[in-house]
């Protein structure tokens, strides 16, 4: 049979990073290339517990159907998480769980946007989200990421210039792939913009747990008055992303027309890993967990810059990121770090070409991501070296 693949999916794409995690699964290989958590954080025992004390005193309950919005000890226990921690309100808010961060920005853009409509995004910009703008056929327009977040000038003169603008979505915490952090100044800039021009801001948060030195800027959500703001958080980062447990909290009207979306997409997040999930809560302090996961990502992310330094053209800049799981690396000048990626796999290593985050993916990029977490130091050490090497060969230096 023959396929007419539909006009919505037939320029899709598969992510460049999923491609590489192909070859990145073999041990042979050094990954500098994903966001994975480091694997030997996850609580593997405390989950397979919990797990085997589920299957066999609930076993109807983790088995069964659950609820499109999810289970509601679980909403009742990240609501009391996100009052204490972050500040976010839920007077005209409601939580929805979804199956990983990813799936919530697919459902909201699925709700707000149609085709044609304009979606702002930081640039560079994490390639899940991007994909799912679209794969709606959104118009996606890019505003530049400084070092302390997107220029609220530069984001007014996109507004000035596009319509039927539906959304602004930002990673405004060690921001995904630049590692970037706005400022709070931006934050509250970001916000009074959106707010004015009637455009739903999406707060994505998955790495904001992840601060080295424990300090933690206020999130653009705690600042939301106007209901402009919806807010995707996720265990991915700070549990294990294989059990696939986020959640959206946004304006209750919102919420409930997502909901029917994701009754559409998976009826309801598994009920079995929310049920896993909210039992760790319950019996663990994840604060305690999370301080492990600082330290670690906080001494990798400081043996990868030290390698850098040593082994680096001194043309190359990288981002000295206070948090979360990436470096962003900039060759400057006519490069492609695609040729570049390339001639590092032929040494097996791997890293992201920056074109995969770019609103123009064909376009030619000079920069690449790095990531520090699931590598040993030695790894890291090679692996920065093997890529100084092609870099230098590449560069002439």
């Amino acid at each position: 049979m023959e396929f007419t693949i539909s006009d919505r999916m037939s320029k899709m794409k598969g992510s460049a990073i999923r491609e590489i995690f192909k070859v990145a699964g073999d041990p042979s290989y050094i990954s500098l290339a994903g966001g994975n958590p480091a694997p030997e954080l996850f609580p593997n025992k405390e989950l397979a517990e919990i797990a085997n004390n589920l299957l066999t005193e609930n076993p109807v309950l983790s088995l069964q159907y659950g609820v499109t919005e999810g289970y509601v000890p679980l909403k009742e226990k990240i609501k009391e998480m996100l009052i204490e921690k972050e500040n976010i309100s839920f007077d005209g808010n409601d939580i929805m769980i979804t199956s990983g961060g990813q799936q919530g920005i697919e459902l909201i853009t699925k709700a707000l946007v149609n085709e044609g409509d304009t979606v702002i995004v930081e640039e560079p910009s994490f390639i899940g989200a991007t994909n799912a703008f679209r794969s709606y056929n959104a118009k996606l327009v890019g505003v530049p990421v400084e070092k302390d977040g997107i220029s609220p000038e530069a984001l007014e003169k996109v507004i000035a210039e596009n319509e039927n603008i539906k959304i602004l979505y930002v990673i405004p915490t060690f921001q995904n792939p630049s590692g970037e952090t706005m400022s709070l100044e931006k934050r509250k800039a970001v916000l009074e913009i959106a707010r004015k021009n009637n455009i739903l801001v999406i707060e994505d948060n998955p790495y904001g747990e992840l601060t080295f030195d424990g300090n933690k800027m206020p999130t653009i959500k705690s600042m939301d008055t106007g209901l402009n703001v919806a807010y995707s958080g996720s265990f991915s980062k700070v549990i294990a992303p294989g059990l696939r447990v986020g959640y959206i909290v946004a304006p209750t009207e919102l919420i409930a027309k997502i909901a029917v979306g994701k009754q559409i997409s998976d009826v309801h997040t598994s009920i079995l890993p929310q049920l896993m999930v909210y039992e760790f809560l319950t019996k663990y302090n994840l604060d305690d967990y999370i301080k492990e996961n600082r330290k670690l990502y906080a001494h990798r992310c400081s043996v990868m810059i030290e390698a850098m330094k040593e082994h680096f053209p001194k043309q190359v800049t990288y981002t000295e990121p206070k948090g979360g799981l990436f470096i962003w690396c900039d060759m400057h000048g006519d490069y492609d770090t695609k040729e570049v990626a390339k001639e590092c796999m032929k040494e097996k290593v791997v890293f992201v070409p920056g074109s995969t985050f770019m609103v123009d993916m064909e376009a030619k990029c000079s920069a690449f991501r790095l990531n520090f977490s699931t590598m040993t130091d030695e790894r890291i050490k090679e692996g920065i070296k093997i890529l100084g090497n092609v870099l230098k060969k590449i560069m002439g230096e």
